[in-house]
Parts: C-alpha cells; structure tokens; sequence
C-alpha cells in the first residue's frame, strides 16, 4: 500500500482525478462492480486528499459526479435494453416470475430502494438497470440515487481522509475485512438455506427422523423391534406428539444458534474490528455527562432484552388470538403464539458463547453482548409479527422504528461503556441473523402453501373432528 501511494503522489493530479472518476462510474455503467467494489477507490482517493496530492472538495465533487453519471449510464441501458433483455435468450433463464418479483420489489420501495441500494455492494451496480427496465421515471431515480450517491461517496472519501497517516494499517484491515465479509456473505447464505429448509419442513424431529429410518442401522433396529415401536407409538397421543416435536427442534434450533454464533464470533474477530474498540470507546467516554448518563442509562434499564422478550409475548398473544394463524407444529408455534421462545433459546446461546475480551474500561465484556443480541433479535421479531400481512407503510413504519431501535440501543449502551464496539457488531449480526432465519421459513412455507398459512384450520375445530 505504502508503494502504491508513493507511485501514485507522483502521477498528475489530473490524472488521478480521471482514472478514479472511470473506475467509480464504471462500477455502475459497465457492470464490473459486480467483481471489484468501488470502496477501495473512494478510501485511496481519501489517502491521497490527506497526503496533499488531492484536494479534499475537488475530489468529492468529482467521485459524486462520476458516480450519478455511471448511474444515469446504467439507467438508460436498463431503459434502452431492458425488454430485450427480459425477451432474450438470459431473459428467459432468468424466468418471468422472477422479473416480476424484483419489478415489484422496486415498484413497492421505489426511491428508497434507489437509495439504500447505493450501500450495497452488487446492487448498486445492477439496481440503476431494473429502475431503467421497470420504467422508472429518471425524475423520481435521479433524486433518491444523488443522495445515496453523495452519502455513500462522502462517507468513503471522508473515511479514507480521516485515516490519515493509518492508512498501513486501514488498508491491512481493509484487506481482512473484505475475507471477513466472504464468510459472512456465506454465512447468511448458510442462514437463509437454513430457513427454507425449515420452511419446508415444519416440524424439523419429525422430518430427520424420516431420513434417519433409510439408514440402514435404523432399518436393522425397525426391523428386530418394529413391533416394539409400533406400540409405543400407540400411546402417544397427540399433545404428547408435539411436544416432543417442539423439545427436538428447539435442541436443533439451539444447536444451530451455537453454530451461527461461533461463525458470526470468528468473523468480527478476524476482521480487525476490535483494533478500533479503544478508540471508539474512549471517542463516547468523552462525552459523557452526568445527567445524560444517569437518563441513558435509565432507558438502557428499562429496554432491557427480558423487558423486550416479555413485550413479543405480548404482542405474539395477542395476533394469535385475534388470526389464529397457528399449527400443532414447531415453525407455527414459534412463529406466532411461541415467537418469544426462540429469544429465550438465543439469549441461552448467546451467554454461552464465545470466550471474554478486554472492554473498553479494562473490565472483562463478553464477546456477545447478551442485551445487544437480544434487543436486536426482539425488535426485530417484533417488527416482523407487525408487518406481516401488512400494508407496506405498516411494514416499513415497522423495520424502520425496529432498525432505529437498535441503533439507538446499541449506541446507548456504547455511551455508557457496557459494550465494546465488535462486540456489539457481533451481538447485532447474530440477532438479525437468528430473526433472518425465522423470516425466510415462514416465507417459505407461505410460499409453498399457497398464502394458506397465515388463515389455517383452528386447532378447536381439528380437535373437535
């Protein structure tokens, strides 16, 4: 890194400025965005603007601009091309019912979808070509996307100038977040396979089982005691059925939080996250007052994650009763009437995982903060019970206020010392990845039912029959 900026300093700022400018719009306008991100340039054109080679204001206006016009060049070729496209050869293999899914997905975000994508690495290089294909105006993409571009560019640009003379060491870092942030890509990809697998499969015991019974030691004890079994499945009665049903896949579920929260731990570890604790700590310890400790700590107090747990059995209750949308099965259980079981399995997992690390005040802090986690998981969850079959103001009133009290939360107890920054990291991704999980299954099962989960038999009626 250090010879890069050296050759660099002594090429012709003019010349910089245009081969950054073509690698910024040319993430979006030639689509090469989807092999190499964009925030690499944007942190070097930063290094530079500290070293003097650049000037910070003249290289800001210059990335932002090259990127709303890579934008504007993918718009177009999204609006020129996009019907031949979906006709085509690629078209077709891409299916029409997955043309339709991200056509809606756009037309019920819109702007903000435009924006948010600007964050995302990949989707900013193919959203600009939906919003031309889906048709768009450029008076409605061209607002939403200038801001996600000056968002997304400044914040790159200023934190590649904030480094200053840690460049070394951000670009290390750099080098080991973006291995990091592989095996969190196939993490959650792990998490969302996982989900649809439970989705297709309700009651996950019942389901292992039946692959267990074609082993062939499983087929030999069948075989002697089948006899055995078959009577002892007799006075098994219903109630007794789901139950161990829903003791066998909360130890599953509790098995692959284990999982899930080592993954996420060895992530946040080897990322180089935790270099920046001290300093993010001592940045809040700053500012810290005597009065907004003791009302920050007062609302930290009163969200804590069992207050929150108590609040989704709640609401959970209270759906249940008035729709009725559950099945004597473990996903319908913990989906509706049970939605605070799995917090209870999580905040478990969550206090036994992970070894300790150095907090910010010297003290021993968990890896996994178990408030973090929790709170992360039950607005999360709560959201998610809010929003389902909603309509879409409802849904995003419901993600937004969850998303904002998570920051808020987080950020909350940052101030006042209980967490460490990648600890925190870590407790937020295990949350929103435990709640993913719960999401993409019920999704999936939705799906494949029809949409007649949401209205099934009532367990009264069945038990009548």
């Amino acid at each position: 890194m250090h010879d890069l900026l050296t050759s660099l300093q002594g090429l012709p700022p003019l010349l910089i400025y245009v081969i950054a400018a073509i690698v910024v719009a040319g993430e979006t306008a030639v689509i090469f965005g989807l092999l190499v991100p964009g925030e690499a340039t944007l942190l070097l054109v930063g290094f530079l603007a500290y070293a003097g080679t650049l000037r910070l204001v003249p290289a800001l206006l210059v990335m932002i601009l090259a990127a709303v016009i890579g934008d504007t060049l993918a718009y177009r070729a999204g609006r020129r091309h996009g019907p031949r496209l979906r006709a085509g050869r690629l078209g077709a293999r891409v299916g029409h019912e997955r043309w339709s899914r991200a056509d809606a997905m756009l037309g019920r975000l819109g702007g903000r979808g435009v924006l948010t994508a600007r964050w995302v690495a990949f989707a900013r290089t193919l959203v600009p070509r939906l919003a031309g294909a889906a048709g768009m105006p450029y008076r409605r993409f061209a607002p939403w996307n200038l801001a996600g571009v000056v968002t997304w560019v400044g914040g790159s640009v200023l934190v590649g100038n904030l480094a200053g003379e840690s460049y070394e060491t951000v670009s290390r870092l750099l080098g080991r977040a973006t291995g990091a942030v592989l095996v969190l890509v196939a993490a959650l990809i792990a998490v969302v396979l996982a989900g649809r697998w439970l989705g297709r499969n309700p009651d996950p015991a019942r389901a292992l089982a039946s692959r267990a019974a074609g082993l062939r030691p499983v087929r030999w004890l069948s075989g002697r005691y089948g006899v055995l079994f078959f009577l002892l499945a007799m006075h098994v009665g219903p109630a007794w059925t789901l139950l161990i049903n829903l003791v066998a896949g909360l130890l599953l579920l509790f098995l692959a939080g284990l999982a899930i929260a080592w993954v996420l731990g060895a992530v946040v570890r080897h990322s180089g996250l935790a270099v920046l604790d001290s300093a993010i700590a001592d940045w809040f310890a700053d500012r810290r007052t005597p009065g907004a400790v003791d009302v920050t700590l007062a609302v930290v107090s009163a969200l804590r994650g069992s207050s929150l747990i108590v609040l989704v059995a709640v609401v959970a209750a209270v759906l249940a009763w008035r729709h009725r949308p559950w099945r004597a099965d473990l996903l319908s259980v913990v989906g509706t009437v049970g939605a605070f079981v799995p917090l209870v399995v999580l905040a478990v997992v969550v206090d036994l995982a992970g070894p300790t690390a150095g907090g910010p005040d010297g003290r021993a802090a968990a890896l996994f903060p178990t408030q973090n986690a929790v709170v992360a998981a039950s607005l999360c969850t709560l959201a998610w019970l809010l929003s389902r079959g909603a309509r879409w103001p409802v849904a995003v009133a419901a993600w937004t206020a969850a998303a904002a009290g998570v920051v808020g939360i987080v950020g909350a107890r940052l101030y006042l010392g209980l967490s460490t920054a990648s600890g925190s990291a870590t407790a937020v991704l295990l949350g929103v990845a435990w709640t993913a999980l719960f999401v993409v299954a019920w999704a999936t099962r939705d799906r494949a039912a029809g949409g007649d989960v949401a209205e099934p038999e009532p367990v009264a009626a069945r038990a009548d029959a």
